[in-house]
């Protein structure tokens, strides 16, 4: 609950690891090429690693450690999202290496656009949107090139027929009725029944919150994340987890996950990163939640690394209850000198609680271990790619946080790479409503991002406090809504504070109103494109930012904000800032009071009412504007591919970089080289 990601206007507003050891290899183009492709509703680019060949070769080192561990954990993502995806990526896999017939006819062009589509989503059903996708492909041209393979190449179950496998995933791929939506937030009686992900089987929502809630003591002061790294199943009639941990579900991807983190701990920086590394070792061994915490407490009080990482089951945006993690990873390092802003932040972190405008009932008495830093991401895996967070704020865990603090990072390579790429995209100019909002985004609107992101994640995921003995999941499926309200409403707050000109984190007191209207903007109107038409909004984010704009739509009136149309076309217009302003701050006081009350009605009026639904007119004309720019709604990244040569002995003497790798290039290779799961796990 804690990642922030990139939205395709802040994008267009802001103007690998095979392995394989190489002795002479040709390193990156001269010339950095952020481009990869467009297709579907994506673009794929290339983010560069800067100051990478200016590591030692032991941190180098580390690094490639690190990202082999980084992708060993794909399979584990597919099959998290659904327990078919691992079945249809293998075959349409194998049909598109070998297929035979004509490969510009267009069933072969849409099975390989939907192949392309399974790999950047990680399954069948959209990253953001949770709709499956709607094959171009018909179930007969299916059927025939499966069976013009050979047996063997494909993935098979034991005793199962070919025929007996195109029979099973048809009906998967075709029908739209079937497994709809990857992860349903609200709307139906039973959230668990109505998801197709792959974190229950057999059992109801009842069950599961039944299942839970007889674990949870409210006198526990230290509770652990439950249900965070296990499938619930029900068999022979009794319900019970099945942990993901090596000698479990999942252990043939998660012994070689803990393989290559043996490597890294043999070259780790210090010995508190060993530490750190020798921890989560022992928690993926025994799945144990309290090791768990105790591997936590020990990453977020290791600040004296250059090289840092997050690898596990972290994020539980995918569980409409909120409580199953998916598998992610993020290999990075510090940008040294953009840290110097993050580290003013966090070095008033407790000026910006103190001053925050919710009750003090709800806010922390004393902030703990606040630490912020600009990163560089060096490999991405799991949950964060191909799309991936601009921020992460972690741990997940309220006790630790309240007790030992939290790491806050702004990955500054990614978001440049979105600069550079969407520069000319001309969404600016179509949506905002004069040159004066057009003049104000371009001078301010990278800095006001980036600080609003440093802002929502340093300081506003690490803000208040739960009341004692509020479950920290009392908010249910609408927890990861609320709460990423609740971090971006800190930082718009305390984006217009004359604090951060004090402080010359914005060079004046008019510069907060570009990322003011960009919020509003995207919030209102230009997220849309995102949303099929007729579709209510469900990813979590997305309801954040809706929610925000929207609720302060309504009670600002048209003296602070409102939608003026002009020639047929609508626009964000925005008469006071002041007043826009306080809004967020008793927005952000009725959301501290939700979260640290664990008020799940509250939470759910305000969601379902501003948060959820689409004016139909407004979306349709937004689609309409939009579809002339051209312009690929989601972004997304390869990876750049590990080059390492050693010495006759086997000893690494050089690690570099190759940014050349194209995107079906490196699926195919990664489909290759990790994938250890068998096609169904039981």
């Amino acid at each position: 609950m804690r990642k922030l990601m990139i939205t395709l206007s802040t994008a267009a507003l802001l103007s690998a690891c095979s392995g394989n050891v190489q002795n002479n290899v040709e390193v990156a183009s001269e010339e950095f090429t952020y481009q990869v492709e467009k297709f579907a509703d994506l673009e794929i680019l290339r983010y560069k690693v800067p100051d990478f060949e200016e590591l030692s070769l032991k941190q180098r080192t580390l690094l490639y450690y690190l990202s082999q561990a980084a992708l060993e954990g794909r399979d584990i993502l597919f099959d998290q999202n659904g327990k078919y995806n691992l079945q249809i990526r293998r075959t349409l896999e194998a049909i598109y290496q070998n297929y035979k017939g004509n490969r510009d006819d267009e069933q072969f062009k849409a099975l390989e656009l939907y192949l392309k589509r399974v790999w950047f989503s990680n399954g069948i059903h959209h990253h953001y949107a949770e709709d499956k996708f709607r094959p171009g492909f018909t179930a007969e041209f299916f059927n025939k090139c499966v069976n013009a393979l050979d047996p063997q190449l494909l993935p098979l179950k034991e005793g199962q027929s070919v025929q007996q496998l195109i029979d099973e995933l048809t009906p998967v791929i075709q029908d739209s009725t079937y497994m709809a939506k990857r992860t349903v937030q609200s709307g139906n009686d039973d959230l668990i029944l109505a998801s197709a992900n792959n974190y229950y089987d057999g059992v109801t929502q009842d069950e599961v919150e039944a299942f839970y809630g007889a674990m949870k003591d409210p006198k526990d002061e230290k509770p652990v994340m439950y249900g965070l790294n296990s499938r619930l199943v029900k068999e022979n009639g009794v319900v019970k987890e099945k942990v993901w941990k090596v000698g479990g579900l999942y252990s043939e991807a998660i012994e070689r996950i803990v393989g290559w983190l043996e490597k890294a701990a043999a070259v780790a920086e210090n010995d508190a990163q060993k530490a750190v590394i020798e921890s989560l070792i022992e928690y993926y061994h025994t799945g144990d939640l309290k090791q768990f915490d105790d591997y936590s407490v020990l990453w977020v009080e290791d600040l004296g690394s250059h090289i840092d990482f997050v690898n596990g089951f972290i994020e539980s945006y995918g569980d409409p209850l909120g409580m199953k993690a998916s598998w992610e990873s993020v290999v990075n390092f510090k940008n040294t000198e953009a840290t110097k802003r993050t580290e003013i932040i966090s070095d008033n972190a407790q000026w910006f609680e103190d001053n925050s405008p919710v009750a003090k009932e709800y806010k922390k008495e004393k902030v703990k271990g606040v630490s912020a830093k600009v990163i560089t991401v060096a490999m991405l895996g799991g949950d964060c790619y191909p799309a991936t967070p601009i921020g992460i704020n972690l741990p997940n865990s309220n006790w630790i946080r309240a007790a030992h603090g939290s790491k806050s990072v702004t990955i500054e390579n990614i978001t440049e790479a979105y600069d550079r790429a969407s520069a000319g995209s001309g969404q600016t100019k179509e949506f905002a409503w004069s040159d004066a909002e057009v003049a104000m985004l371009k001078e301010y609107g990278f800095v006001t991002d980036n600080l609003h992101t440093d802002l929502h994640e340093c300081l506003g995921h690490g803000s208040g406090k739960l009341l004692p003995g509020v479950d920290p999941d009392a908010l249910r499926s609408y927890g990861s809504t609320v709460e990423e309200a609740r971090a971006d409403l800190f930082a718009l707050y305390y984006l217009a504070d004359k604090k951060m000109v004090e402080l010359n984190l914005l060079p004046n007191g008019e510069a907060y109103k570009a990322e003011y209207y960009k919020y509003m903007m995207n919030g209102l109107i230009t997220q849309l494109t995102r949303v099929e038409l007729g579709n209510n909004i469900e990813e979590a984010h997305m309801r954040n930012r809706q929610l925000i704009a929207r609720w302060a739509l309504v009670n600002g009136g048209k003296e602070c904000v409102e939608l003026v149309k002009r020639d047929g076309k609508r626009y964000v217009v925005i008469h006071d800032y002041d007043r826009l302003r306080e809004l967020f701050g008793r927005l952000l006081s009725e959301v501290q009071r939700i979260k640290s009350t664990g008020d799940y009605e509250a939470a759910k009026r305000l969601v379902e009412e501003y948060a959820v639904k689409v004016d139909a007119d407004l979306h349709k004309e937004v689609l309409d504007r939009f579809a002339p720019l051209n312009i690929a709604p989601y972004k997304g990244f390869v990876n750049p591919r590990y080059v390492v040569t050693t010495d006759n002995n086997g000893v690494i003497t050089d690690v570099q970089l190759d940014y050349t790798e194209g995107y079906a290039e490196q699926m195919m290779r990664y489909s290759k080289d990790y994938s250890s799961l068998p096609s169904v796990n039981k």
